[in-house]
């Protein structure tokens, strides 16, 4: 057996190409624990996940967390789940789709696909998919906003693995972090100010990250810092004091030291000192999924509220909102620049636009409807 492949298809008359491959976390295929226990295993075998010795942490998963934790997740996976399935996989398709109807309207012949790092659609098998059209140049863009090794270092570790079995190597650029980003935080911010226009202001604007263990920072990580950074362009751009946000860290997981404030506490400490209505919002997911749904808009709701709260008002991940598609549009010219992509015919291009602004009306009179 040849240790590089090549695909069977293979042929030197195919025109190459560039390709840009979105990579999201991952969700089960259902809302069962049957399918729930293949995802968590794979999940939480990462040593960049969990950076437990083997020895100590395999007794662990195999024999207590995935005899256990499965049902309980797909309860919550349930609550959440839609007539169009996982909302982390319904998001994230049209996020794929709307980019690369966006690049088209700016006339960039280029193929965007979407892959999983923890279930389907595989890193590997969408390689394997970009390998057969004869992709010769690969941007890769981790949707973190914020650098981690757990998310952004797990995915680069992971196409450099399948890359190793390649003869034919592409030209590979991936996209560190987009924390900072501009047009990222413009449409943070109008997603906010649509919250604001629709439910009114709260008395805080609480900003939801995800939480890691706190020795990851000791150690160096930047995530902590970064997702800082991104709060406070986004208070900036809101012109909001610094007595109206809050930064707090959710997701918790075993008993070790994570990140904080921790986000329900701090929901609570707020309802029982006095503050009756809290906006909050999850800058670090781009699209709205089970840590979003139900912990934050169900779950945080529930404590806050019980605590002695009035109003709790979740405002939504930015989805396939039309500005965030620009962001990624402008990151992904910048990122691609200099490699020799096929331009779109004007024609094909002007009726890309057309149907992208069409989208984009809709989308406001969805809004002004609600």
């Amino acid at each position: 057996m040849e240790r590089f492949s090549s695909p069977a298809s293979f042929s030197h008359a195919s025109a190459p190409r560039t390709a840009i491959m979105l990579v999201q976390l991952g969700t089960p295929a259902a809302p069962t624990a049957a399918a729930l226990r293949p995802y968590l295993r794979q999940f939480l075998s990462d040593p960049r996940v969990v950076e437990i010795p083997r020895l100590i942490w395999w007794p662990i998963l195999n024999g207590i967390i995935l005899n256990t934790r499965p049902a309980k997740s797909a309860l919550k996976y349930a609550s959440v789940w839609t007539e169009d399935g996982s909302p982390l996989m319904a998001h994230s398709k049209r996020q794929t789709a709307g980019l690369q109807k966006a690049l088209a309207a700016r006339g960039h012949d280029l193929d965007v696909v979407l892959a999983m790092r923890y279930g389907e659609p595989s890193i590997p098998s969408v390689l394997e998919s970009l390998r057969e059209r004869n992709v010769t140049r690969l941007l890769v863009l981790p949707m973190y906003p914020q650098y981690a090794g757990s998310t952004t270092a797990t995915v680069i570790d992971e196409v450099t693995r399948v890359l190793q079995g390649w003869r034919n190597l592409p030209e590979l650029r991936w996209v560190r972090n987009f924390h900072d980003d501009v047009g990222y935080i413009d449409a943070l911010a109008a997603q906010v100010r649509r919250s604001w226009a629709s439910h009114g202001q709260a008395e805080k604007l609480v900003m939801s990250f995800h939480g890691v263990p706190r020795r990851t920072l000791e150690l160096g990580d930047p995530y902590h810092c970064e997702c800082l950074a991104t709060a406070r362009l986004l208070a900036e751009r809101l012109e909001l004091p610094r007595d109206r946000w809050v930064v707090t860290f959710q997701s918790r997981f075993g008993k070790a030291q994570w990140l904080q404030p921790y986000t329900e506490p701090t929901l609570i400490e707020l309802a029982r000192s006095g503050v009756r209505s809290v906006d909050a919002i999850c800058p670090g997911f781009v699209v709205d999924c089970l840590e979003t749904l139900e912990e934050i808009a169900m779950e945080a709701k529930v404590a806050f509220t019980e605590a002695g709260g009035e109003r709790f008002n979740y405002i939504g991940c930015l989805n396939d909102e039309a500005g965030f598609i620009a962001a990624l549009a402008g990151l992904v010219e910048r990122q691609t620049a200099g490699w020799p992509i096929r331009q779109v015919p004007a024609a094909e291009a002007a009726g890309q636009e057309v149907m992208l602004s069409q989208r984009r009306q809709r989308a406001l009179e969805l809004g002004a409807d609600n």
